[in-house]
């Protein structure tokens, strides 16, 4: 493994609510992140939904890994910050950081209300979906300050916060770190510059020639702000099957995708499909287009397979 790139995966904290209502238990969880930490990888990431596309919730979850973990970072992959308060969400976060010893790293987004399943979540919770990346945007600037221990007063249109502060705080000098989504793809450009308010970025679904484009933005508003590119890190999210058939891989993939999110939503953007040689083929592209932390999710039903090809065919190599 590259000593420049880091590598973590997803662990399948929806994954195991697909099937039976009631699951057994969260073991294939920790299993795949002690053996990732075990392995000396760099992270292990969960996911994050409320109703939408269900799943175990993100910083309870984190805390046991933690116990069972001793190295790898801890990071959510995307959690959708505006369906929480900051002030509730920086005292779960510095209390992870704190049982982790100061492991965590919360990739965050503004979320999707693309589909009924997606609208509804926000009503759930009695957010407007259509404030959501305003809100997102006040959430981090408060969010930040907590978990550094700062004393907040923050007057916004979401939150008003008056000489507040938490305990604990973060064991890490700039308090637990933000990567803000963005995409490629998009022609907001308020994203790009949003990712400043955090320390570092992550994408999903963008080809390398869109993630370099994501890249250049960014630079673009570091320089206009006066912050440093080089300091922030920068990180994709991408989604596999390896198999040695090609279309048995792509068969369950797109099984695997279309019970996650409804619909296999991206097509072609997800993958590569197939031999393992495809995935370091496409993770060294990655990391030539200028990113430095790679997550990895399995798209199949047997995830403990994947795992044993990922640490054996593709890790050494990439």
């Amino acid at each position: 493994m590259s000593s420049k790139l880091r590598v973590g995966v997803l662990l399948p904290t929806r994954g195991i609510l697909m099937g039976d209502v009631r699951p057994l238990g969260i073991e294939a969880v920790l299993r795949i992140a002690e053996r990732a930490d075990q392995a000396g990888l760099d992270s292990v990431w969960v996911g994050d939904s409320l109703t939408a596309k269900p799943r175990l919730e993100p910083m309870s979850t984190l805390s046991a890994i933690a116990m069972h973990t001793s190295n790898v970072r801890l990071g959510t992959a995307v959690m959708l910050g505006p369906l929480r308060h900051p002030v509730s969400l920086a005292h779960a976060a510095t209390t992870v950081d704190l049982i982790s010893k100061g492991r965590l790293v919360l990739g965050m987004g503004v979320g999707g209300a693309f589909n009924e399943a997606q609208r509804v979540e926000w009503k759930n919770v009695d957010i407007s979906s259509r404030s959501r990346a305003s809100r997102f945007e006040e959430l981090i600037k408060v969010f930040k300050l907590l978990t550094k221990g700062e004393n907040v007063t923050f007057r916004g249109k979401h939150f008003s916060i008056q000489d507040v502060s938490i305990r604990p705080v973060s064991p890490q000098q700039n308090g637990v770190p933000v990567l803000i989504a963005a995409h490629g793809r998009s022609k907001l450009n308020r994203q790009y510059e949003r990712v400043l308010l955090g320390d570092g970025l992550i994408s999903i679904s963008d080809f390398p020639s869109e993630y370099e484009n994501v890249l250049e933005r960014v630079r673009h508003y570091s320089v206009q702000k006066g912050r440093n590119f080089d300091e922030l890190e920068k990180s994709f999210y991408m989604t596999v099957n390896m198999n040695s058939d090609h279309q048995v891989a792509e068969e369950e993939a797109d099984r695997f995708l279309k019970l996650y999110y409804g619909i296999n939503i991206w097509g072609e953007r997800w993958g590569p499909w197939g031999n393992p040689k495809e995935v370091i083929k496409r993770i060294r592209r990655y990391a030539e287009a200028g990113v430095e932390t790679i997550i990895v999710r399995f798209a199949s039903f047997n995830q403990d397979r994947q795992m044993d090809l990922f640490l054996n065919e593709v890790v050494p190599y990439v």
